[in-house]
This record gives C-alpha cells, sequence and structure tokens, in this order.
C-alpha cells in the first residue's frame, strides 16, 4: 500500500485550517481507497491560535503529526522541516488556504502511477484576485530568471507538487540555509508533469506576502541561481573605466587647444555622482553575495523545533 505525505505549512491560519482539514479528508475518503496518508502539519511560529487547532485535530486524528517552531523561520523552512519528517512514499506540498486544490491530488497520484513521472507539479495560467502590479513583475521576475539562470523555472508554478521519495531525497540533500524551493525543485531535475489551473483566492484570512516580502523574495531567487548580476556590475565598472579614459583625452586635448581648463565643472560633477552611484550599486550586489556566504558559513540552523508529536 502506498502512502502520500501531505505537508501544510501554517502562519496565523486559525481561520483556515478547519476548513483546509474538511476539504483534504473528503478528498482522501472519496478519491483514495488503497492509499495511507500522514498530514504533517508545520506551525512556523504563529501568534494566532493556529498551533491549539492542529492539536485538536491531532487528538481526533491520528494521521495528523505536527511540527511547531520556536518563532517564525519562514515558508521555506516550514517546507524543509516537513519533508524531512515525511515518511511517505509520495509526498505533496499544500497551503492551508486551499489556494491549492485538494481535488487536484488524485489526479496527480494518477498520473504518477501510470505515466512514469517523478513529480506532477501546478501552475497558475491566471492571476485572478491579484493586485495588478504584482502581477506584472512576477511575470517579469520569471523573464528576468529565466535569462540570468541555466535552470528554467515555470512561470506560475506553486509548491503545490506531488513527489516521488526519491525526489524528496535529493531535495533534503541539498541543505543550504538560504533557500529557494522553486530553484531546487528546478535544479534537481527529475521527469516533471506539470498540471494548469485557474488561481483561486483564499478562503479565510490575509495573504502573508506583501509587495515588499515578494520583492526580497525576487532577490533570493536571483541571486542563489545565477550570478549574473556580478558579471553584470564587472561589465559595468569597465564601461565607465573607458568612458572615463576617453574624456581624460578629450579634457586633456580641449584644454590645450583652447585654454579652458575649468569649464564645465557642473556637468563633471554630476558625472561623479552618477558614476559614484554605480559603484554603491557594484557594491551592493557584491555586499550582497557576500552576506550569502555569511550566512551558509555560520551554519546556523534552518529551523529550530519547540514542540511536535
Amino acid at each position: 500500500m502506498d502512502k502520500i505525505s501531505i505537508i501544510v505549512s501554517c502562519y496565523n491560519e486559525e481561520r483556515s485550517l478547519p476548513l483546509f482539514y474538511n476539504e483534504i479528508e473528503n478528498i482522501v475518503k472519496k478519491d483514495f481507497k488503497n492509499v495511507e496518508f500522514e498530514y504533517i502539519f508545520v506551525n512556523d511560529g504563529s501568534k494566532d491560535n493556529t498551533l491549539n487547532i492542529i492539536k485538536e485535530l491531532s487528538r481526533k486524528d491520528k494521521k495528523i503529526r505536527y511540527i511547531s517552531f520556536s518563532r517564525n523561520f519562514g515558508k521555506e523552512a516550514a517546507m524543509y522541516a516537513g519533508l524531512k519528517e515525511s515518511s511517505g512514499d509520495y509526498v505533496t506540498l499544500m497551503d492551508a488556504d486551499l489556494q491549492d486544490p485538494p481535488s487536484m491530488l488524485k489526479e496527480m497520484y494518477d498520473i504518477i502511477k501510470s505515466e512514469g513521472y517523478d513529480a506532477v507539479g501546478t501552475r497558475r495560467v491566471s492571476r485572478k484576485g491579484e493586485p495588478p502590479i504584482r502581477s506584472f513583475f512576477a511575470r517579469l521576475f520569471y523573464k528576468i530568471i529565466n535569462r540570468m539562470s541555466n535552470i528554467e523555472m515555470v512561470d506560475g508554478a506553486r509548491d503545490y507538487r506531488l513527489m516521488s521519495r526519491q525526489v524528496v531525497d535529493a531535495i533534503l540533500e541539498l541543505g543550504e540555509y538560504n533557500r529557494y524551493s522553486k530553484g531546487l525543485w528546478s535544479f534537481v531535475g527529475f521527469n516533471t508533469k506539470w498540471l494548469e489551473y485557474e488561481n483561486i483566492e483564499r478562503v479565510a484570512g490575509e495573504s502573508k506576502w506583501s509587495f515588499w516580502k515578494l520583492f526580497k523574495y525576487a532577490i533570493e531567487g536571483i541571486t542563489a541561481f545565477s550570478t549574473v548580476p556580478l558579471v553584470i556590475s564587472s561589465f559595468i565598472g569597465l564601461f565607465f573605466c573607458f568612458v572615463a579614459f576617453i574624456l581624460i583625452i578629450v579634457i586633456i586635448v580641449k584644454t590645450i587647444a583652447f585654454g579652458d581648463p575649468t569649464g564645465g565643472w557642473p556637468s563633471l560633477v554630476c558625472i561623479i555622482f552618477f558614476v559614484s552611484g554605480v559603484q554603491l550599486f557594484s557594491l551592493g550586489v557584491i555586499g550582497h553575495y557576500l552576506s550569502k556566504t555569511y550566512l551558509e558559513v555560520k551554519k546556523r540552523p534552518i529551523y529550530i523545533i519547540k514542540e511536535k508529536n
């Protein structure tokens, strides 16, 4: 008998959890007759009643296991912890807000069993319900990162996917501190089929992803899977060195020919400010990569567990 582990990352999801549990239980009882399940809820330092609701559900249902962090470590850490604790032959990651349709799980399982895929992922074909500016920048991000990176990242891809144990073990071997799972899925490879669906809005609560958090997450993705920003900053530096050399020649020739060594100082100040800005930008890019190295070499744990059952 196959066993499927369902990992659910939770941060302040007290309103969504009962709805999610009822929905997934209905799917399991209706569509899966000879498959064993385990639910792994990861409480990522919630400040509401999320943990108590998970504990109450676990007392009623022996399939439920939970992990509770000592503080909020982020969704990436929660997913990694769930993968480490999972024991199923197949593992799926889902959000408690029901934006990942549980009804697709049966189709994903059938595809893996009958078509020989190692994983089945999901991607949104629309962003209905999202602010237009967020949708625009999300699409722009995927265009940029796919040009910069050697691995392909699918536009609209969700963390919601069903993976074989082999894929999960490969992901767990990547124990890096700075994690960007959408890139890690692509990095490990394996045969993956994509299922498309229309965007579904949250059933309850509010999104924890602000524009600023998404922007920082995008920077994480770019720096984790591409060194192109470093190359760009180097080329910019070379370009301005060349421009400066040409300008020096122009100034010398102008001074000898016209005897006007002091003219144009306002434009010179503007150039200095501009070049200084480019230098600071390049230093910022280098500093960001250096900070990632600094965090990796300290070997701090990705998460700390306060309690689990």
